[in-house]
């Protein structure tokens, strides 16, 4: 049975008696009810997550460690962020793995119906300006397998066809994301793997020089790396609920721990070991080039330039479609499938082709920072929201109330939001570890202590 769940969305269910829930949902239908489906085991849950890690911000984070890192200390650095990230993702995860409900929905409890549209807009701006990025990224794989195979060059039909294929896969929603990062990850890491030998087998004299064979540093600059390759999934770590709202009820926290962990970790591992190899050896950072360098011949240059398109395509579905599809959802109380096709219009409008410009670099850098910054206190509100003052229990009555408790902005949020924020760009080095306990401790006070936060508080 699949229900029309729409007045669950924005604000026009004016009863909290009759809170709608999913029991089946179609292809492509999504919506922010509650939903007692859970369509992913543990082992489709590893390989979706798996499939949409593989970012190349992943790469950039790698060459950018070259003259700072060795090879063991760049290693253990994405050990310790991988599992940072697992236990962050967790925790952020139980409300919607407990109660089926999305962040959008999640967030509420601490921001307020009209307040979710600050995190939401945290969450969605880099999901486009990403999503439009990696398909330009994507698109120029294509370009160059055309060019090398059949001569025929044209980056602006590869860019708007790559981007419509997306947008018909997007539509389809968390059962096409299923199917197509469960498949898709076997290709992943065979590609990976593969890789990650030519490189070792081609590079090999230069990367003893240049990686191994010197001393590095276990200091700041090593802490900071962890945060690094942990900030490539913070925007994750935020609306993790829509994700684990799928997985099914009987995977326990310790377990989803290691999901997680182990599903981002070969990824992660395999694409930052890559970069800083290759841009050890080459001086080189694009990451076509960095991929392409590595191979020999015009069949294997074919395959991993293929994967570098599908690798785009498995990260942009599930990561940079579902956050601002959802946010869409909620704020103008649309159709998952409508809000998708929107999501990959916009995309279009980030200007992509600007933004990989050698002289963008700074301007991009620039606006990862300042989204960056808020990432970590709206983690963290989320949290103490939840874990500490709710002690892990929702009344989901309330959450869906336009008029309840809930209604407008919890200026609370707002106010931790922006110490923690002051805190991340202070520390801009370990933003997201210095803006966790100023904007949790704000959050947790003012909760206590503001008047306006009593009704939050008591609902």
């Amino acid at each position: 049975m699949t229900m029309n769940v729409d007045i669950a969305q924005a604000g026009e269910m004016q009863s909290h008696d009759h809170v709608p829930h999913v029991q089946e949902k179609s292809l492509g239908e999504e919506s922010l009810a509650p939903q007692d489906t859970r369509i992913m085991d543990p082992w489709s849950y590893l390989f979706a997550w798996l499939g949409g890690c593989v970012s190349i911000g992943t790469f950039t984070v790698g060459s950018g460690l070259v003259g700072t890192l060795n090879l063991l200390q760049t290693f253990v650095a994405i050990a310790i962020g991988c599992l940072v990230i697992g236990l962050a993702l967790m925790i952020n995860g139980q409300a919607g793995h407990k109660y089926g409900i999305p962040f959008m929905v999640q967030a509420r409890s601490a921001f307020g119906f009209t307040g979710t549209r600050i995190p939401a807009l945290v969450r969605s701006v880099p999901a486009i300006v990403w999503f439009g990025f990696q398909s330009w990224i994507g698109a120029g794989a294509l370009n160059l397998v055309s060019a090398t195979l059949f001569g025929y060059d044209n980056m602006i039909v590869f860019f708007v066809g790559f981007q419509l294929l997306q947008i018909g896969l997007s539509v389809l929603g968390f059962h096409g994301i299923k199917w197509l990062e469960n498949i898709g990850s076997v290709f992943i890491i065979g590609s990976l793997v593969y890789m990650f030998f030519s490189v070792i087998n081609k590079y090999g004299d230069e990367i003893m020089t240049n990686l191994v064979n010197v001393e590095g540093t276990w200091g700041a600059p090593f802490w900071g790396a962890t945060m690094l390759f942990l900030g490539v999934y913070s925007t994750m770590m935020l609306n993790v609920s829509d994700y684990s709202r799928e997985l099914r009820k009987d995977v326990g926290p310790v377990r989803q721990i290691a999901i997680y962990a182990n599903s981002i970790l070969p990824a992660t591992l395999f694409m930052g070991l890559i970069g800083l190899m290759v841009s050890g050896a080459t001086g080189e950072v694009d990451p076509i080039k960095v991929f392409s360098s590595a191979v020999d011949n015009k069949l294997l240059l074919v395959t991993t330039l293929l994967f570098i398109a599908f690798a785009q395509v498995t990260t942009n579905i599930l990561n940079n479609v579902v956050p601002p599809a959802y946010a869409l959802m909620d704020v103008f109380n649309l159709k998952f499938r409508t809000s998708a096709v929107i999501v990959g219009l916009l995309a279009f409008c980030t200007f992509p082709w600007e933004l990989v410009k050698d002289e963008s670099a700074a301007g991009l850098s620039l606006f990862i920072q300042t989204y960056s910054a808020f990432l970590g206190p709206i983690f963290a509100i989320l949290v103490v929201d939840y874990f500490v003052l709710r002690k892990q229990e929702l009344d989901i009555d309330k959450l869906y109330d336009p008029n309840g408790p809930y209604a407008g902005i919890n200026w609370a949020a707002v106010i931790a939001m922006g110490a923690g924020v002051v805190f991340a760009l202070i520390f801009s080095g370990v933003s997201w570890y210095a803006s966790l306990l100023p904007a949790g401790g704000v959050y947790y006070l003012l909760m206590r202590n503001m008047p306006s936060a009593r009704r939050f508080l008591d609902g």
